[in-house]
Order: C-alpha cells, then structure tokens, then sequence
C-alpha cells in the first residue's frame, strides 16, 4: 500500500514550474520588520498546543442568540423592550393594590402566559441554531497526537499549535500555515468560494524548508516557532514568520490556509493551527447575530405609545373631572351624589380631599382604560408567525427535490418584512450561479457556430417571441437546440464541425488551429482513471475546464501532462485519422486580473515555436496584427451578440516566434522573476507586452457561466415588482460583468459607470510604495469618479435605466468611508443596477448597513457562503442558499432556501400575504380594542368618571382571549386578497408592502377612528334606546346589568361583522371562529349566568331572565349593529369600485372574468409606480424603443 501510494506520489508534477510567473523564493518585506509589535504579537509553538504561550480561545463556533446563562434576562429583556409588555407589567404591580377596578389575577395571569409563549418560541428557535453549532463543531480532522501517530478528534477541541493532516475535498477547521503537501514542492489546490465567492481554486505553497515534512513520522520531533500578526479580519494579507532549526522565514498570505475555505485536487497537506474559532479571519469578518425586529414591529410600538398617550389623556381628563365633580358633592349640606355617601366615604370619593381622590382616580382610570391596548396583540402575532413560518416551510413549490431540501423559516420574526423588501443584496457565485460553465458557442474565422440557446435569450423568446433572439448562426427557431447537455460542461451543437465535419468547411486550416489552441493553452491537469481510462480535468477555474472538454468532444483531446510537455490527440485532416501530438511548453503566462489574457509558448512537432493567447475582447484587439485582422468585425459583431445572450467570450489569437525573440524574451522575463524589488510585477508586465503583439485573430468562444434555473425570470419578477438587486461578490469585475448581462441586470445599451483604481497615475503611485500618498490619491480619484458618475446621470436628465454602477473593492474601500459613502449611495441609488466587485465579507456588510440606514429601505442578503454571513446578519431579512458549499450562511440567515429562484414566490406571495395578514390583523386589532376600550370611557364618563366598568369583571377578562381573538389569529393565517397564481402574475401587488401602503399612519389612523365611531354609535344608540323606557313586560327599566349586556352584545356582532367585511379569502376554518365567537357569547351569557351569584354576580340569569325573553334587546341589538356597520360598507363598496388599489383591481378583473384581457392588464401593469428598469422585461422594452427609434424619419 505504501509502495502504490509512493508511485502515485512520484507521478505528480511540481505545480510550480507551470506557473513560471508566480513563485519565486520567499523575502522579508518592510511589514516582517514589525514582528513583535503592537498588533503583531501572535507567539505559536507548532507541535506544542500544551505549552503555556499557547492561551488562546479553543475552536468552538457559537452563532445562537443565547447562551445557557444568558437566555432568561436576555429573552426577559427583549420581551420588555415591547412598550405593550411593559404596561401591562406596571398595570399588573398596580392591581395588587386597592385602586384596581378588577383583580390582580385577572391583570398577571394573561401576561404571563404571554411572556412564556414568546420565550418557548425563542427557545426553541435557537435551539435549532444549537443543533447546528453542534454539528459543525463536532466534525472531525486528523491531529498530530505525539510520536508521529495523527488521530480523528472534533474541531472544537483543535488549539494553536496542533498540527493537522487535511485530506481531499475537507473543509479546514481553522487558520493554518501550510507545512507541506502531496505534491514534492508543497503546493496545494484550494477553493475559498465560501470566503470570497470566486470558484476559480487558489495555489498556496508552503516554506521549502518545510518541504521534507511529507510523512506522518516527520512530525515526530517537529519543532518551530512561529511569530504573526494579531487576529483580524482581513482576509487578503497575513504577516509572519517562522523559525526553524534556527533560521528565521518569512510567511505570507501564499501560506496561509483560511477556515471555511476547501482542499481541492490535492490528496492531503500538512499544516500548523494559528488561529482558532473567535479568532479565525472568516469569524472576525462576521458579526454577532443581531436582535433583528420588523418594521411593523417597530411601528407597532410607537402605536403602543400613542394608545398610551390616548389612555393617559383620557384617564386624566376624566380625573379632572372626576375631582372637580367630587369637591362639590358635598356643599352647604347639600349632598348631589347622595348615592356614593360623600359625607361618609373613603379617600376616593371624599369631597375634602378632591385632589388626592382625583389622582387615586387617575390610576384607576389607567387600569380600566388598559383595554385600549390589547394585551394579547403579542402573543396573536407570534402564534401567526409561526403558523405563517409553517406554511412557508411546507410550500411544495419552493422544495429542490434533488437536494431533498425544503425552504426553512429559521426565525418568524420577520415573514412580514419578506412583503416591503425595497432592496435585494446578492451574492454571485452559488446565489445566481450553480457554479458550472458551459461551452455554447463560438466564431472562427469569422463564422458562427452553435445552434445552442442561452437561459437569457429562452426567457426573452418567451416574454416576446422568437423574432427577438437573434440567432448568430441565422437559422431558423426550428433548429435552435436547448437540450441538456450529455457532457458536463459541453453544452455545444452544430453539425458544420461536430464529428470531424470541420475538415470540409471553407477554413478548416483556421478551425485546426482554434482548438489546437484551446486544447494548449491552459493550466489544466488530466487524471486518468485507471479503471474506465476515462480522462477527467482538474482546472484552477471552471472556464479552463470548459475549453478543454470542448477541445475534445471536437477532436483534439488533451490526454497528458509532464513538467514541459503536452500530448493531444488530434483529427489529422488529410487521413481523417486521430494522431497523438507533442507540444513542449517553454512558458506560461499566466492570467491576471489587470493583464486579463494567459499565453502559453510552445514548440510543436515541426520545431514552430508558437505563443497562443487567449484574453478579453479589452485588451485582445489591440494586440492582433494588421495582417491578423481578417475576421474583426465579424468577430466583434459576434462577440457583441454574445455578451447580449450573457455569455462570457474571450478572443483567441496566435504567433510564430523566431528563436532570436524568443532567447531574448527568456532572458528578460527570468530576470524579472527572480526581481526582488517592489516593482516586480511591473517589471514582468513590460516583459509580457513586448511579445504578446502582432497577433493573428483566430476568433471567439462564448461560454456560458450556467445560472441557477430560474435566475432570469426570478429578478425579472422581482425588478417588475419594484425592488432593486444589487450584486455584491468577490470576483473579478469581469465576471461580475458577464454575470450581469446573463441574468439581464446589465444590457448593451446600459452606459456602465465603473470605478477603479486601475488608472496609470495610482498605479504609477504604487510604484513608490508611499502608503500614505497613495490613499490619499487613491481616495481623491474615487471621488472624482463618483462626481463624475452623477454629473453623467443629471446630463441625462436623471434618466436611471441607462445607467449600472460598477465598483470594485479597493474603490469601495473608500467609498464607504464616512465622509463619501452619502454620495456614493446617491449614485448607488440612481443607477438602475449596482455591481460591486472583490467586495470583502466586511464590505458585503458594510454596504448592506449602508443601503439598509441611508435609503430607509427594507433591506434583503442573499448568499451561500461564509464571506455572506455579516451581510446576512445586517440586513433586515438573511436569505441563505443551503446549497453543497457548507452551510456556515443557512446558520446565520434568518430564512433558507435551495435555489435563488424561490425568492420569486417567497416574496412575491408570502411575503405579500404575510405583510398583508400582519397589517391588516394590527389594524383590526386596535379597532376592536378600542371599539370595546372607548364605550367603557363613555360609560365612565356617563356615571361621573366614577371609574365603574360598564361590563362584568369576566366581561373585561374574556374580551380578548375567547370573543375576538380566533377570528383575528386565522386572517392573519389564512386571508388572502388575491390567489399566488396572480400575485406571481401580477407583481405590481407587491409594490403595497414596498411602499407600506397598508401599514401608513393614514392607514392606522383611520381604522382608530372607525373604533372611536363604532363605539360612539353602539353607546349612545344603546343608551338612548333603553335609558327611558320600559325594558320588559313588567315595566322596569334597564340597569347596569342590561345595558352592559346589550352594550356588549352589539360590541361582539359588530367586531365579528367587521371580520367578515375584512377577510378576503373565507375558509371552513373562518366561518367557524368568526361565528362561533358570537355563538360563543351566548353560550357564555346562559352558562356564566347560571352560576350562583358568588360567581356571576350582576351576570346572574341575566340572559335568560331579561335579555333574551325582551323583543327590545334583539330590536335593539339587530339595529344598533346595522347603523354601526352601515358607514363603512358604503365607504368600502364605493372604493372598490370607484377608487381600487392594485389588489381591488385584480379582483374586479377576476370578478368580471377579465384576466386574461391584454388591455386590462396593462391598464393594472401601468399603477406601478416604479417601471422595471432590468431583468429581460426591460431589455426587451430597451429593444422596443430601439426599433421605433430607428424607424423614425430623419430630419
């Protein structure tokens, strides 16, 4: 076994001697020198996490909300921190005294139970967030136990100092420093898309002093120091140094192997641990996960003041009153309330002390007026949310069932919020994209093959037909191919060259020559399974992968790789033959983001000495030849065409080299990488540029970066809707870009506003390492770009469909800063689409808190990653895609799903019922509250603010909980104003939560005063109709008893009638809470009031004794709730004709069987008050006008 693993260790390749441009020996920098400092004193003795230097934080990961510890005064806390809470608190301490118009255990027994609800939901919920913790913290890895002997144990008992034995495809449980690896010179393969985003894999490469530790039994007396930095956040440098057998070396970010990220394509590596859990770089970039509270929840308290402050006013203008009533009750001997015995009562009604009975008054007024605000509001509202959150995770229509993955509301809190999203931050890679590329496309020598058809230009034929996708190849829709392709990765068809047909076409020299090129020129390594023979590639990125796979399905298939050479079998044309060729590889230059092209140098079979070069279109061009031009504009037309399709293209190109150039290249470019000055990689620039000319144009590949299904059509639903998407990601700006136009959130005809620091003169500044001069620079020249940016837009007469803001992360670094970052979100916001690229985890979050304070905007993140967890956490909404890359962004999100294109009915139907439901079931709420609150004041304030109810105590206690409560829980459970068939159809319905329509002041307002009428109706109308006339056979006349039943009743019919008039969306389960609360009432009236009188008191046979044999209490009640109802039917009908919102609308539309009317459609289209400036909606509009415009005479 040992033996085997030894050959297949000998069979590996030094990695390092590909890339000729990126390794060269380790060097101490000025930043060594502060080893040791403030900020750099990190002391780490590897293979002794025992020794007492090593005090550092263990490795276990928390992200609940609680702690054991902390869980009651911290629930206890935000329980309290509701306003409504912490009356009814006050008001429950004061009804263990003798001013209270009720008893203390009627006032604590309902909040308690209110407290303990929410603090079980609270409790469970984060014990789902425990479970998870305990999950990740409990993986395994293998650590260095002593006498080179590596043992599994959990990631939480890891410490600095352990050394670790990561294999294939693992995630690294902490921060490390690379020792050695698989490969003879240390290197390893690592994909820190789950830290930056970018799905291209990373080369790291170890000390090649520690090269020789590639055995489990080295480790057996390893020793060293190591000196770092501190922990912090960022991700993109680290500062070290190590010493080894008394030599010091330095490290640098080339050996650092972050938490989160993943081995790839290396079979193990070795490596020291130098930061755990809390101190890791992926840790320190996110944020504690926050107390996140709705927008209606935090309105919902300013209406709780505001009722406060009604309940304060009423109680003291009854007090005054009351006081002023009291001093003349007893003058001259003369007694006017001789009832209440003036001249023989306690201190409430004493007339010689009026003062104090008016304040002793003022609190008892505070507690009978405690029904304006409804105590059970909360607890209503976390039974809905939960049952709301139940319904979201059922949904079969947002379940992957590949993935076996449902959707998971993590938190209730927040469904509500889910329907005012004005914003939408999204991640890039595993967000939009499923991480694969596909080759669809291409144009050689002029002429465009493949038949395929891009997810982007589908969605477009879709919304307005076939006409609109313009087919590069100009064939007919007919032959438009849109298969799934059978090679992953491969997704071209095109019989002109598929199958060797290419050897017949006009320029097959031309066509031999671009897939030669594609199967050469690349980094990719095969590996051969020695069981099928099957080759399969290992690429540092996936369009590396995709070129090479297209090669071979089209005949030139890469088989081998040694340290200089390349083999491929080839179609050889003459013979119809495959033969095996050898290229040697002399070089590669590798790609960058600021060179944006690789080349390879090779020698082929005859001696040729070849430079191949592949590159964006930007930087290609002006490198071919005048000879080499042949194909331009046809290529660039195709190109033009693709980028339309939201493909990335790149433009391909060759050389021969005479062996003079090429000696003199070798020498210059050997020189300048083994340059140790800080110019060196403008020193390998300049060398590259010089050979890297006279080119000879080949033609173009358009590769698709595959977008999860659904990604168009969902952000054009979205944009439709009125909500913007801004992209945040840490990639390159080119893919960004090409991302951009294949979800369709940028179009040819957007002009694109990107600011960078890759201007000459800061890369000139660079040059003299001046780090102060060079932010100073830095920063002046991003905001002259800014101010340039909206000049452009106010030029344009503020027209923001033309406009996308592109920024990457070094610019943005300074547009967050304090004293730029309103501007920048002015331009930000101006501009219809926003891209912001290399965005660190810090800046991801940053600009999340930046759009979430500065626009006064609901705020949704969305992401898949651990470098998304900060931006999740400080939105209002976290959104995490539980997709195959960990799961660090579910556990830190407030809702999961499995694909990005279930936002659509995440939003647009849940999270609209939700905002509906919730809004409209607050309104009720305090509607009713006060319509019940309102006619005990009147009472009150009819028997001389005497502080009387008008009701029995078990009147007051069961108001909220048995008669009005269960048909206010299930419209906000199940109501709904339109089915999800039209709130998907229609997204202009979503635009009510956008815009808060249901929940404005206006809103809260106008339903207060509806309760303020309906009880100013039902009081005076019951008063008036039983004050001065006989109320039954035998002449009496109504008293307490019976107008506080009668009044009673009518309050129960009208509240329920109400509900009925509310709920748009009647089920079985409604109609029976709805009525059977009145049923209940009833029942409650025959069974209370049979009880002795100890129990009922005045409510003894009241019902069955007086109201119910009386015609008058059925007269009186059928037309006290008729007039109390009446107002606001007429109000409501005349609106829903005359004056609908959107919703009004649709009903009507769908009343009159009119849905599908294309005129009618529009006319509800048009209410949007926000037209979608993207998704392929807007492109194809864009197109629209472009065509009228071209038809238009000219003048």
């Amino acid at each position: 076994m040992a033996a085997g693993s030894g050959k297949r260790r000998r069979r590996k390749l030094q990695l390092s001697k590909l890339f000729t441009l990126t390794f060269a020996k380790a060097c101490f920098k000025p930043d060594h020198s502060r080893i040791g400092r403030s900020g750099f004193s990190r002391v780490v003795i590897c293979n002794q996490p025992d020794s007492p230097e090593a005090n550092y934080c263990d490795n276990y990961v928390r992200t609940t909300k609680y702690t054991l510890t902390t869980f009651f005064p911290k629930s206890l806390f935000e329980q309290f921190r509701r306003v409504a809470n912490f009356y009814f608190l006050v008001v429950g301490v004061l009804s263990f005294t003798p001013l209270a118009p009720y008893t203390a255990v009627s006032a604590i027994v309902p909040l308690t139970f209110v407290i303990l609800a929410t603090m079980v939901k609270e409790g469970v919920e984060d014990w789902r967030r425990k479970q998870q913790d305990i999950e990740v913290n409990s993986r395994k890895v293998k650590v260095h136990q002593g006498n080179g002997n590596f043992d599994l144990r959990e990631w939480k008992t890891l410490r600095v100092g352990d050394v670790l034995k990561v294999e294939k495809n693992d995630f690294f449980p902490a921060d490390l420093v690379l020792l050695s690896s698989s490969y003879e010179d240390a290197v390893c393969y690592v994909e820190t898309m789950n830290l930056d985003g970018e799905t291209n894999l990373k080369l790291k490469q170890g000390l090649e002093d520690t090269l020789p530790l590639r055995e489990e039994l080295n480790f057996r007396d390893f020793e060293a120091f190591i000196k770092c930095e501190d922990p912090n956040a960022n991700l993109y440098s680290f500062v070290g140094t190590m010493e080894l057998k008394g030599a010091k070396y330095p490290l640098s970010p080339q050996q650092l192997l972050l938490r989160g990220s993943k081995l790839r394509n290396t079979d193990y590596i070795y490596g020291v641990v130098i930061f755990t859990g809390p101190d890791t770089k992926v840790v320190q970039n996110s944020t504690g996960p926050p107390s996140k509270r709705s927008m209606i929840e935090r309105k919902m308290d300013k209406i709780i003041y505001l009722m406060f402050f009604v309940v304060v006013s009423l109680a003291f203008f009854g007090s005054v009153l009351f006081g002023i009533s009291t001093r003349e009750d007893f003058q001259n001997g003369i007694m006017k309330r001789w009832y209440l015995k003036p001249d023989d009562s306690a201190i409430f009604f004493d007339p010689k002390r009026a003062p104090m009975a008016a304040v002793c008054h003022f609190l008892s007024a505070l507690m009978l007026n405690s029904y304006f605000i409804p105590i059970s509001l909360y607890v209503s509202i976390e039974i809905v949310k939960v049952l709301q959150s139940f319904f979201i995770n059922q949904d079969i229509h947002m379940y992957y069932e590949e993935a076996d993955k449902p959707a998971h509301a993590r938190t209730s809190n927040l469904n509500e919020e889910l329907g005012q999203v004005g914003t939408i931050l999204s991640d890039k890679t595993g967000t939009l994209t499923c991480n694969s590329m596909e080759f669809i496309k291409c144009s050689i020598a002029g002429t465009a093959y493949g038949r395929g058809v891009t997810e982007v230009e589908m969605a477009i034929g879709r919304r307005n037909g076939s006409s609109l996708v313009n087919q590069s190849n100009e064939s007919s829709t007919e032959d438009v191919v849109a298969a799934e392709p059978t090679v992953k990765g491969f997704n071209f068809r095109d019989e002109r060259i598929m199958n060797g047909n290419w050897v017949t076409e006009t320029h097959a020299n031309v066509i031999q020559k671009f897939f030669q090129l594609l199967a050469v020129c690349h980094t990719v390594i095969p590996e051969v399974d020695e069981d099928t023979g099957k080759i399969s590639y290992e690429a540092e990125s996936p369009d590396e992968a995709a070129f090479v796979i297209a090669a071979r399905e089209l005949g030139f298939e890469f088989f081998v790789r040694t340290q200089t050479t390349i083999s491929v079998r080839e179609l050889y044309p003459v013979t119809g033959e495959r033969v095996e060729r050898l290229y040697k590889v002399l070089n590669v230059l590798e790609f960058s983001s600021s060179r944006k092209r690789m080349s390879v140098i090779v020698r082929d079979e005859d001696g040729k000495l070849l430079l191949l070069c592949k590159g964006a279109d930007s930087v290609m061009f002006e490198r071919i030849s005048e000879k080499g031009r042949m194909y331009e504009e046809e290529t660039r037309d195709h190109v033009n065409e693709y980028a339309d399709a939201g493909l990335r293209t790149l433009i391909l190109a060759y050389r021969e080299l005479d062996e003079k150039e090429f000696e003199l290249f070798t020498e210059r470019i050997s020189e300048a990488k083994n340059s140790v000055s800080a110019d060196r990689e403008a020193l390998i620039d300049e060398v590259t540029e010089k050979i890297e000319k006279d080119l000879v144009l080949l033609g173009a590949t358009a590769v698709e970066d595959k977008l999860q299904n659904g990604v168009p059509e969902c952000i054009d639903k979205l944009a439709q809707a009125g909500i913007k998407i801004w992209v945040l990601t840490g990639d390159k700006m080119e893919t960004a870009i090409n991302i951009g136009f294949a979800c369709s959130l940028l179009r040819r005809d957007m002009k694109q506003i990107i600011i960078n620091l890759e201007t000459p003169e800061i890369q000139q500044l660079e040059k003299s390492g001046e780090k102060d001069v060079i932010a100073e620079a830095s920063k002046e020249n991003v905001l002259r770009q800014i101010t340039n940016g909206k000049a452009q837009l106010k030029a344009s007469g503020g027209n923001s469909e033309a406009f996308a803001l592109i920024i990457d992360g070094k610019s943005l670094a300074y547009a967050l800063e304090d004293d730029m970052k309103d501007i920048f979100l002015e331009l930000a916001i101006s501009c219809a689409s926003v891209i912001c690229c290399r965005s660190s985890p810090k800046q991801k979050a940053l600009v999340t808190r930046l759009v979430k304070t500065g626009s006064g905007q609901t705020t949704l993140a969305i992401g898949d990653g651990a470098n998304d967890v900060g931006m999740l956490q400080e939105a209002d909404i976290g959104v995490g895609i539980s997709g195959v890359e960990g799961m660090q962004a579910v556990m830190s999100s407030d809702i999961a799903i499995a694909q990005f294109r279930y936002l659509e009915r995440l939003l647009l139907v849940h999270g609209h019922w939700c905002y509906r439901r919730i809004s409209k079931m607050i309104c009720y709420f305090f509607y009713k509250n006060i319509t019940f609150g309102f006619t005990l004041f009147l009472y009150e304030a009819y028997t001389s603010f005497s502080a009387t109810p008008a009701y029995n105590d078990w009147y007051l206690s069961l108001y909220s909980v048995l008669f009005s409560s269960l048909p206010v829980i299930c419209l906000g459970i199940f109501d709904q104003d339109v089915s999800a068939r039209f709130c998907l159809k229609f997204p202009v319905l979503y635009q009510e939560g956008v815009q808060n329509l249901l929940f404005s002041w206006r809103r809260i307002l106008s339903w207060m005063f509806h309760g303020f009428c309906s009880a100013i109706i039902i009081f005076f109308l019951c008063t008036t109709s039983l004050e001065s006339q006989a109320f039954n056979h035998e002449g009496k006349t109504a008293g307490r008893d019976i107008l506080g039943g009668t009044m009673y009743s009518c309050v129960v019919w009208v509240v329920s009638l109400q509900m009925v008039l509310t709920i748009s969306y009647f089920t079985v389960i409604q109609h029976l809470v709805v009525w059977g609360s009145v049923v209940m009432w009833y029942l409650f009236l025959m069974v209370y009031g049979s009880l002795p009188t100890r129990f009922s008191a005045d409510a003894y046979m009241v019902f069955l004794e007086a109201l119910a044999p009386a015609p008058s209490y059925w007269i009186t009640t059928l037309f006290v709730v008729l007039s109390t109802m009446l107002p606001y039917f007429v109000f409501s009908a005349i609106q829903m004709r005359f004056f609908p919102m959107s919703q009004g609308a649709i009903q009507l539309l769908k009343y009159e069987d009119q849905c599908n009317d294309p005129g009618e459609l529009e006319m509800v289209r048009q209410t949007s008050v926000r037209p979608a400036l993207v998704g392929f909606t807007a492109r194809i509009e864009a197109i629209k006008r472009s065509v009228r415009r071209s038809r238009q005479p000219q003048s």
